[in-house]
């Protein structure tokens, strides 16, 4: 950490970034060099990457998403993580690719009404068989995985497939919205999210699907996820900012983390348009992270 506050201190007193940039890369510098410090997987190196297919963002990375990643999307309330899902699920649809989005937040009706807003077709995508929606309760997904742990009986990716996906769809991609959701389908009951949890990332790997899991944080966030453990079990960390300043508020993207992936390792401007999400690759917003 000393490193790292040197660093800023140079880059504030250089006239690189402001007051507010330092404070933002100072207090999310100790979470971010822990997560990089991960030892990637072995054994199972990518060979081949699928693009999210948001203006901009792609060009992030040298080849793309490693296909089967699983991924953590997090940020704030307004960052954009929902918008950034729908977009990807509907350019994958588009290119014949199936997609399943599992919301434990908003009903379909909603969630198409946002895609309608920003002038996509989700009625088409469905009719077609590659989109496929469907709100979950946080409560039953609780008492499902209480009455397993209570009978110790089998395991839980084995009960969650037929529930999760449904007889005859095996998705390209799955959005889960949100992680924050479930955790609250647990209160009291770390220890069961848990077990919950690490199945669930197992689960997904079993598929081979590409995952985004959503995950709601503060605004500046020293941890990704409800826990603190997800993003160090997630193959990908994408962290969305909606920074306030002064009276407006401006809106990034970094990718923290991508394993076997070689991606920039910078924060950049991105907008929220009346079309969707618009990513500036060349527009970096907060200075080199060298945490």
């Amino acid at each position: 950490m000393k490193k790292v506050k040197n660093e800023i201190a140079k880059k504030l007193k250089a006239g690189d970034i402001e007051p507010h940039e330092a404070q933002i890369l100072e207090q999310r510098a100790p979470a971010a060099h822990a997560i990089a410090s991960v030892p990637a997987k072995g054994g199972h190196a990518a060979k081949s990457y699928v693009k999210t297919g948001v203006p901009g963002f792609d060009a992030l990375f040298e080849k793309g998403i490693p296909k089967g990643s699983t991924i953590l999307m997090a940020g704030g309330a307004g960052s954009g993580k929902t918008i950034f899902c729908l977009q990807m699920a509907v350019y994958q649809a588009t290119h014949g690719k199936k997609c399943f989005y599992m919301s434990f937040e908003e009903n379909e009706e909603h969630l198409m009404e946002h895609m309608r807003d920003f002038g996509w077709d989700p009625e088409a995508l469905i009719d077609s068989g590659m989109l496929r929606i469907k709100k979950f309760s946080p409560l039953e997904v609780g008492e499902r995985m209480g009455a397993v742990l209570a009978r110790e009986r089998g395991s839980v990716p084995v009960e969650l497939a037929p529930m999760i996906l449904g007889e005859g769809f095996e998705p390209d991609f799955i959005v889960l919205d949100s992680l924050s959701a479930v955790a609250s389908a647990f209160p009291g009951k770390d220890g069961y999210y848990r077990i919950y949890i690490e199945q669930l990332f197992d689960f997904f790997e079993s598929l081979g699907s590409t995952t985004f899991l959503i995950a709601e944080t503060t605004q500046v966030p020293e941890i990704f996820s409800p826990t603190g453990i997800e993003e160090f079990l997630a193959d990908g960390v994408i962290v969305l900012y909606n920074i306030k300043r002064g009276d407006t508020r401006e809106s990034a993207v970094e990718v923290l983390k991508m394993r076997g992936s070689k991606h920039e390792k910078k924060i950049v401007a991105m907008q929220i348009t009346d079309r969707g999400i618009n990513v500036y690759p060349e527009q970096q917003i907060f200075g080199d992270i060298k945490g």
